[in-house]
C-alpha cells in the first residue's frame, strides 16, 4: 500500500473517501462546507452527527469537491482523547472508509484535527499506526472467498514536519502486523523449522544478523529446558539468535526473549480439548520479538540488541517429559517438572540464560504464559513481573510511551518460596494457584542471576476472540511497540 503525507487544504485532497475527524461540539471550516453547501454543519447543527467517540456519517459530494465522499469521524470529547484512543480512533476511520469504497475505489485521505497534548508529528504517527493496524487482514486459507475492496493509497492529511514520524508509525505497524500475521498461523504452517526460515528472511531484509540452531546445535549448546520441552515432538525444535549491532557490536547489550512454542498441547499434563485449537498463537511473545527486531532493523537506534526466539512445540509421545522429571538448563539450575503445560517458562529461561551469557545487560520479555494473567487483571493490561524496580520502571515508560498498556506486579523475596522443590532447585509451578503469574514470571528471574529483567506475560491481551470496529479475531501483535519503544529508550540512556 501507497503511503503519503500531504499538506494540501481539504478542498484539494482527491481521493474515494475522506475521512474528516471531529470532536464532540467541533465544527467544520466553512471553506470546507461552502461548496457541499453547508451539508456538514447543517448535519452538526441538526444533530444527525453528534462527533461521539466512534460514530460515523457519510455524505456525498456530488462533484464539488475532488473527493467523491467524506466519511465523518467522531472523536468524541477532546480532552478524552488518549494516543491509545486516536490510534483506535483512526483503524476505526479507515476500516469504514474501506467499507464504502465500494467497486473501483482505492484512495482513502485521513485528516484529523489538531489533537491536544500532542505535536502534529507525534499525532500522524499514531494515526498512522491505527489506520495500518486496522487495515490488515489475515491471510485466510479458504479455497473460495469474495473479492473485498482494498486501499490502495492512503493520504495523511498531517503537520508541517510530521514526515520521520509518520514512518516510525508505518514501520511499527508494519513489525505489528507482521508479529500478528506470524502468530495467526496454525501449528501446521509455522513449525520451529518453518519460523527459523521466517526469522531469517524478515533478518535478510531488515539487515540484522542471525543464527539458527537445529536439535543438534541447541544440544551443544547446552539447552536442556527447550529439548526437554521438544522430547514428545516429530518437529525439531529451533533456537534463533538475531543480532542488531547499531553500536558496532561494542554494548551495551539490550537483550529481548520470546516464548516461541508453535502449539501447546500440553504435553503429558494435557489441555482440555476446548478450545485447545488457538493454542497456535502461544508463540505470540516470539512474534513480538520478531516484528520488533524487524522494526529495529529499519528505525537503526543507536544500541546493540540480541534477540532469542526458543522455539517448539509441546507434544504428548512415548517420548515425552514427564512430571517428576528433573532436567537441567543452560543457566546450571536444575527444574523439577510438576506440569509439562508450564512449558513455556522453561524455554523462555533458556533463552534469557544465552543473552545473559552473550552478555546482554539489561533483559526484556514477552510470553503468552500463564492463564492467571487473564484472571488478575483482564484483556486489559499485561502483567509484569521483574527482579529490579528501576528497570521495571523503565520498560513500563517505553509501553506507556508506546500506547500499550502494562501493570507492575509485586516481586516479594518471600514468593520464591511458591515454587520450592525438595529435589531440585525449583519446581515449574507453584502450589495450588496461588499467585500464578508472579511465579511464572519470577521462575524466569532464577536463571538470570543479578541481570535486570522485565517479563511481559501477554497471555490475556495476544489474541482476540472476537472482532470489533478495530481489528479481526486473531492475533493482536501486543508487546512489539513496547520493544521498539524500550530499545529506543536504551539507546539513548547509552549514547
Amino acid at each position: 500500500m501507497e503511503l503519503r503525507v500531504v499538506h494540501w487544504p481539504l478542498t484539494k485532497i482527491e481521493a474515494d473517501v475522506l475521512v474528516l475527524g471531529l470532536h464532540q461540539a467541533g465544527k467544520v471550516d466553512d471553506e470546507l462546507d461552502y461548496p457541499l453547501r453547508g451539508a456538514i454543519n447543517q448535519a452538526l447543527k441538526a444533530g444527525d452527527f453528534r462527533g461521539e467517540y466512534g460514530a460515523t456519517m457519510v455524505m456525498y459530494t456530488g462533484g464539488a469537491l475532488p473527493a467523491r465522499k467524506i466519511l465523518l469521524f467522531g472523536l468524541g470529547m477532546e480532552w478524552q482523547l488518549d494516543i491509545r484512543k486516536l490510534r483506535k480512533a483512526a483503524g476505526m476511520a479507515v476500516r469504514a472508509a474501506r467499507d464504502s469504497l465500494g467497486s473501483g475505489g482505492s484512495t482513502v485521505a485521513i485528516a484529523f484535527p489538531p489533537i491536544a497534548g500532542l505535536t502534529a508529528g507525534s499525532a500522524d504517527q499514531f494515526i498512522v499506526e491505527g489506520a495500518l493496524h486496522g487495515l490488515h487482514r489475515f491471510k485466510s486459507f479458504k479455497t473460495t472467498e469474495e473479492v473485498k475492496a482494498d486501499v490502495a493509497t492512503l493520504l495523511v492529511v498531517g503537520g508541517g514536519e510530521s514526515q520521520p514520524q509518520v514512518m516510525y508509525g508505518r514501520i511499527v505497524a508494519e513489525a505489528t502486523n507482521l508479529a500478528r500475521s506470524v502468530n495467526w498461523l496454525p501449528g501446521n504452517h509455522l513449525t520451529a523449522a518453518m519460523l527459523g526460515e521466517k526469522a531469517q528472511a524478515v533478518c535478510r531484509e531488515a539487515g540484522v544478523e542471525i543464527e539458527v540452531y537445529d536439535k543438534k546445535g541447541c544440544k551443544e549448546l547446552g539447552l536442556g529446558l527447550l529439548l526437554a520441552v521438544n522430547q514428545g515432538s516429530e518437529e525439531e525444535p529451533r533456537f534463533i539468535v538475531m543480532r542488531y549491532k547499531g553500536n558496532g557490536g561494542n554494548g551495551p547489550w539490550l537483550g529481548l526473549v520470546g516464548k516461541g512454542v508453535t502449539f501447546d498441547t500440553g504435553g503429558i499434563s494435557i489441555k482440555s480439548s476446548e478450545n485447545m485449537w488457538d493454542m497456535k498463537y502461544d508463540m505470540s511473545g516470539a512474534g513480538a520479538v520478531l516484528g520488533a527486531m524487524q522494526a529495529i532493523g529499519k528505525l537503526k537506534p543507536r544500541c546493540d540488541v540480541i534477540a532469542v526466539i526458543a522455539a517448539t512445540d509441546n507434544m504428548p509421545d512415548g517420548n515425552a517429559f514427564k512430571p517428576g522429571d528433573v532436567i537441567s538448563g543452560l543457566s546450571g539450575k536444575t527444574v523439577e517438572v510438576r506440569s509439562t503445560d508450564a512449558e513455556g517458562r522453561l524455554v523462555l529461561s533458556d533463552g534469557l540464560a544465552y543473552a545473559v551469557k552473550q552478555g546482554a545487560s539489561r533483559l526484556i520479555t514477552a510470553s503468552t504464559l500463564t492463564g492467571a494473567a487473564n484472571v488478575a487483571l483482564g484483556p486489559i493490561r499485561f502483567g509484569i513481573v521483574a527482579n529490579d524496580d528501576a528497570w521495571e520502571d523503565e520498560v513500563l515508560t517505553a509501553a506507556t510511551e508506546a500506547g500499550e498498556r502494562g501493570w507492575k506486579l509485586p516481586h516479594d523475596e518471600e514468593y520464591y518460596d511458591l515454587f520450592k522443590s525438595l529435589i531440585a532447585d525449583m519446581s515449574n509451578t507453584g502450589t495450588g494457584r496461588s499467585a500464578g503469574t508472579v511465579v511464572g514470571g519470577l521462575f524466569l528471574m532464577k536463571h538470570v542471576g543479578d541481570t535486570p529483567c522485565v517479563h511481559m506475560d501477554i497471555a490475556s491481551l495476544a489474541w482476540r476472540n472476537a472482532a470489533d470496529r478495530y481489528e479481526d479475531v486473531g492475533a493482536t501483535g501486543v508487546a512489539v511497540k513496547t520493544f521498539v519503544r524500550a530499545a529506543i529508550r536504551f539507546a539513548e540512556a547509552n549514547k
